[in-house]
Formats: structure tokens, sequence, C-alpha cells
């Protein structure tokens, strides 16, 4: 069918594949980074053209037909009537909305208020609580801004030449808190109620749709959110969730329907398959392992799974309760870590080290529980992360779980799912695709763990009674120290 390419604009850096729009196969690649610090909270868009053009020098782009294009989310970018910038784009990890957020919640009425409304409860890094933010500290920028941008939106809109219509995607725009995965609607007042003035907001297509064709003829599709992309590029299907394993963790699952969760916990995104992605986060995971081996003198995490290896499931009793930076699942803000199960047997290193991974490990499946208990089928666990690879995890995460995990090989799965995303639109726009499913790409090149399936019959993933052993004995001590955390 021809040649698309996909591009992944990260916090730091662009990433571009070059695929058979056929197979998905890579045929090439690049690479920029972002100029200026990855890590400020205030960016001129410029610098992600920028990069652009240096991660597709020396013709990387010859000869491709379509172009998807993946950005990192929650980032706004306020234009005033004219599509000027008003102001540098404020990005996701920018958390000086929080009080703004906050604010908002109470502004509507709470958090099951704003569950049932856009499947989502307000966080610093929407944005509508960065609308919020903008209003309450920059009224004059705040007044001067007409329009509403997130990066995917802009960077499409620039390689479209910025024409009068502006677009976006589902999966993008159910990130924003003011468009309903429910409903497939905007919530224009809840603009209003952030901003304080109505805003004109992209067009939101549909998965298989193009955003429009570059006066050169090239393709360009609707585009979506790095997580959309990136489930689109492991070809996630319903019945897989996904486990993120950074400083704080996540649990996302493909589900047939959007889900409006009273508690807040569940934020319902759209996917960019025309599915949902309801995802639960929590707060701790790999800085749970890090404070631990600091905690016992170990220069690395890959020390700390060798030892945690030397213990047995339930680690002699030990039980930690990870919640180190307060927790968001359950919702307990203003808690600390716990430890608990000390007994002078217990008192040893490797149990310590157990206690850590199977504490990480039994918080993700507390998280994975809430969609579960929502009616979510969980088949397939995708485990993402540098600490994925660590043996303690993979040994422990099948019967912790209670699935088949997954461990996918590195690669550039958000910049694949654009890729793949732009394959689907052309072959739709030339009669050859249907708009229901995208083309059928070779899946993510993976390790697979079956519970029992390669290592010791005495870790739980050899034994799935000893994995509901540790499970039961973590949710027991959760229920001793903070009763009622999961509601009734």
């Amino acid at each position: 069918m021809g040649i698309v390419a996909g591009l992944d604009s990260s916090a730091g850096f662009t990433r571009i594949v070059v695929c058979d729009a056929d197979t998905g196969a890579v045929l090439r690649q690049g690479y920029a980074p972002h100029q200026g610090d990855p890590k400020a909270t205030e960016v001129d868009p410029q610098t992600w053209l920028l990069s652009l053009g240096e991660a597709a020098t020396g013709g990387l782009l010859e000869g491709v037909q379509a172009i998807g294009v993946s950005a990192q989310q929650h980032g706004l970018v306020p234009l005033d009537a004219q599509g000027a910038l008003v102001r540098p784009a404020l990005v996701g990890n920018d958390k000086r909305a929080q009080v703004a957020a906050a604010d908002l919640v109470d502004s509507l009425g709470g958090r099951q208020a704003w569950a049932e409304a856009v499947g989502c409860v307000p966080s610093s890094g929407q944005p509508v609580a960065k609308l919020r933010w903008l209003a309450r500290t920059e009224p004059e920028n705040a007044q001067r801004t007409s329009l509403v941008l997130q990066p995917h939106d802009w960077l499409v809109w620039q390689l479209l030449g910025r024409p009068a219509r502006r677009t976006t995607d589902r999966g993008a725009a159910s990130g924003t808190g003011y468009w309903s995965a429910r409903t497939g609607a905007y919530r224009p007042d809840l603009v209003e109620l952030a901003l304080g003035h109505q805003a004109v907001l992209p067009e939101v297509l549909g998965p298989a749709e193009a955003a429009g064709t570059t006066p050169e003829g090239l393709l360009i599709s609707a585009g979506t959110g790095e997580t959309m992309a990136a489930a689109l590029g492991l070809g996630l299907g319903l019945g897989d969730a996904v486990v993120s394993l950074g400083a704080s963790g996540s649990v996302m699952a493909v589900h047939h329907e959007a889900l409006a969760d009273p508690s807040g916990m569940i934020t319902s995104f759209a996917d960019a398959a025309g599915t949902h992605l309801p995802v639960v986060s929590t707060s701790n995971a790999v800085r749970a392992l890090r404070g631990t081996a600091e905690m016992l003198g170990l220069e690395s995490l890959d020390e700390l799974s060798a030892l945690a290896l030397k213990s047995t499931p339930g680690a002699s009793g030990l039980v930690l309760l990870p919640y180190l930076e307060g927790e968001r699942t359950p919702n307990l803000p203003h808690a600390a870590g716990t430890l608990s199960g000390l007994r002078r047997e217990s008192m040893k290193p490797e149990h310590l080290a157990r206690a850590a991974f199977e504490g990480m490990l039994c918080a993700l499946t507390d998280a994975m529980d809430v969609l579960r208990g929502r009616g979510v089928e969980v088949r397939r666990v995708f485990l993402l992360g540098a600490a994925a690879a660590l043996p303690a995890v993979q040994a422990l995460a099948p019967a912790l779980f209670g699935a088949q995990v997954v461990v996918p090989q590195p690669a550039d799965y958000a910049a694949l799912g654009a890729a793949r995303q732009a394959a689907w639109a052309l072959g739709v726009a030339r009669g050859t695709l249907s708009p229901s499913a995208p083309p059928a790409w070779q899946g993510a090149a993976a390790q697979v763990l079956e519970a029992g399936a390669g290592v010791p019959p005495t870790e739980p993933g050899g034994d799935a009674a000893a994995g509901q052993a540790v499970r039961q004995q973590y949710v027991a001590t959760r229920e001793q120290i903070h009763p009622g955390a999961f509601g009734a």
C-alpha cells in the first residue's frame, strides 16, 4: 500500500519511524532532542517543530505518503483570535495548577460531579486546570486566549499549514477535562468555568479520519496522545491491560465502554482505535524500590532484585504498604508508607527487599482490581518501564496479577502507533481499509510469562496459591492500617 511515518513528540525529543504501510516493518528511523530543559514547565512550541525538522533530515521522509502525530499529553497551547501564541505552552509536568484543580472540583460540586460529567477528576496536569490557573494568575493572557490546542493538535495544524480547520482526536480530547469519552462531546460550560469565557475548541476526529492533506499531497492522520498511540503501537485489544512502572505507577486496560467512577479513581480515556482506556494511577511504584535499595545500602535495583529472590513468598510476614508520597489509589493523599509484620526472624535484608517488590506489585493489583470491579476483563498484562526487566518483578507478577504477563522489547511504541494510525487513514482514504479496524500489523516482540513457567516453584509465579496468600496478607494489612480505604 505504500510507506507511512509516525512521529512522537515527547517532553524531551522527537522520534520518527518510517514503516511499510501493509506490515508495519520499520524501514527508517530518526531522532532529535528538543532544545532547552526537558523538565521545563513552559515551552515555546517552535522547539517541537525544530526538533521535528532535525529528526527528519537526510531524506528520512522520502516516499512517505501519510504521517501520524503522537505528542506529550496534558499540554496547553493558548492562542489568540489570529492563531498567535498568547504565551509559552504549559506542559504536562507543570504542577502549579494543583490549587486550581482543587478549586474546579469544588466549583462543580465535588469529585463525583466531575467523574459523571467528563469521566475524570481534574488534576494539575490537565488542560482544564491549566486554564483555571491562567485565569487566576495571568488574567490578561486568559482574556486574550481565544483558541485552545494541545501539543499534538498544534503540530498537526502546523504540518497542514495552519488551516482554518483545527482538529484533535478522541484520545487526546478525553484527557482535557472538558470532553467526555462517554458522550463523545465537549462540555463548553467547563471551559467557561475554568477560563472565565468561552474558547474555540478543535474538531474531534474519528480514529481513521484524516486531519487533512498538505499541498504536496501528504496525508496527515488525526494524531493522538502518547498513551493512546503507544496502545495502538503495542497492538492492544479487549482483555489487555498495561502496567506502567515508573516512579509512580498506572494500570490501563482496553474496554468496550467509558466508565464513570464516582470515587474518581478511574480516569476514563478514549483510545485511538474506537474503544476506551480506563486508567487507574498510583503515586508510588519504582520509588518504593529505590527507597528500599537506599535503606539497604544497595547501589542498584538489580542488586535489590537479586536479594529479594533469596527470600520466600510473603517475605517472612513483612508487608510494605508503599504509600511513600501519599497515595491516589486508594485516595490517601496524606498517608505515609507502613512496614508491618516485624519479628526477629523477619528482620533480614532479603525479607525487606522482597516486601518492597510484593508491596509495589500488590498496590498495582489494587489498582487493577478497581478496573476489574467495574467489569473490565484482564487476560494479559503488558509490563512497561525499565523495572519490568527485573527478575524479581517477572517472578512475582504473573500470580499476583492473576494473568499472563507480557514484557515487550524496548521500541518506539508511540511513534509506531502514530504510523499505524497514518496507515489506517491512508487505507480508508484509498478505499482499501475499513474505518472500523486498524491495519493488522505484527504485534510487539515480547517475552511472555505464564504463572509457573520458568520460575522456581517457591515463587508466586510458580505457585498460584502462594501468590494468592501474598495478596491476602497485603490486603489484610492494608485494611488494618487503612480500614475502608476502598469503600464498602
